[in-house]
């Protein structure tokens, strides 16, 4: 079976929207990344915690066959964000970000991590990023996503780490600051000039708009009539996109690279309906496929 090995945070958020709050629960991109692409296949975690990560929180993740071994634990606190959603739940209002032990880490991959054929840089220091890329060997697919605080604060460091991955997946609004487009449409191409071959702008409760090859490919976001918490549906959506491609050799064409944006999306579309990683502790594969089947109707002619 392919691995898939994740560089992202571990964290706990707190998290408050319009449903109610959670909090200190467990987040972090490779969480959500982790639970969603472990449906599918195997993942192995890079990153780092403190001393106040609870074994419980960690085996979470191996339960579902991910292997850990490539997470440090350091003293001090694990990295810590505080967030809130108003009337826009497509954005969330930064309240707090404490890095604690992520500010000094520096990620060091285990030697059978080396080999792994598919990598997922999740929104982290584009240097660390960088890190990663350089500890493996020959990857068939490298993926990444980013956030408007290192566009502005490392947009040179960036834009190196973009020209070496086969797909960005990046939100609308990180795209427009990116490229200075006014919106999604403009922005793909812009970015597809940066490097990657495919560019995934995920939409939040719009959808995603896939450009590769000249050709865009736009579908709405499964209809959930009550949105509960939307921290995590990107990490969540990356984890379907790149267990799909995984499954299938690392098939870049036009149909593997939808149908990846499809099981993005129904991942997505559960994470949304509880606070923090709870849906994706719950959820099965069989689940996916359901939902995935209800998709097809609604998107069909």
């Amino acid at each position: 079976m392919p691995n898939i090995v994740v560089i992202g945070s571990l964290a706990y958020d707190s998290i408050y929207t319009p449903s109610g709050a959670a909090e200190r629960a467990l987040g972090g991109s490779s969480n959500y990344f982790s639970l969603a692409a472990s449906l599918y296949t195997k993942v192995r975690v890079v990153g780092v915690v403190g001393e106040d990560y609870l074994a419980t929180d960690l085996e979470l993740l191996t339960h579902r066959g991910v292997d850990v071994s490539g997470v440090q634990k350091l003293p001090g606190k694990t990295f810590h964000w505080a967030g809130k959603y108003e009337g826009d739940l497509n954005e969330a209002q930064t309240l707090v970000t404490e890095l604690n032990v992520f500010e000094t880490f520096s990620p060091k991959l285990p030697e059978k991590y080396r080999d792994s054929e598919y990598v997922f840089l999740a929104n982290i220091d584009p240097d660390l990023q960088m890190s990663v890329l350089e500890q493996v060997k020959k990857p068939r697919v490298i993926a990444c996503d980013t956030m408007n605080f290192w566009i502005s604060s490392k947009l040179n460091s960036l834009k190196k780490v973009i020209e070496k991955v086969d797909v960005l997946l990046i939100n609308e609004g990180e795209a427009k600051i990116l490229t200075g487009a006014p919106n999604a449409i403009a922005a793909a191409p812009l970015l597809n000039k940066m490097g990657p071959k495919a560019v995934v702008i995920k939409r939040g409760e719009y959808g995603f708009a896939l450009y590769h090859d000249s050709h865009f490919f736009i579908l709405p976001a499964f209809p959930i009539s009550k949105v509960i918490d939307p921290t995590g549906a990107g990490d969540t959506f990356a984890g379907g996109f790149m267990s799909y491609l995984a499954q299938h050799s690392g098939d870049l064409s036009r149909e593997s690279l939808r149908n990846a944006c499809i099981r993005g999306s129904m991942l997505a579309s559960f994470t949304v309906q509880d606070f923090s990683i709870r849906a994706l502790l719950k959820l099965s594969a069989a689940d996916v496929e359901k939902r995935q089947a209800e998709y097809r109707k609604v998107i069909s002619l």
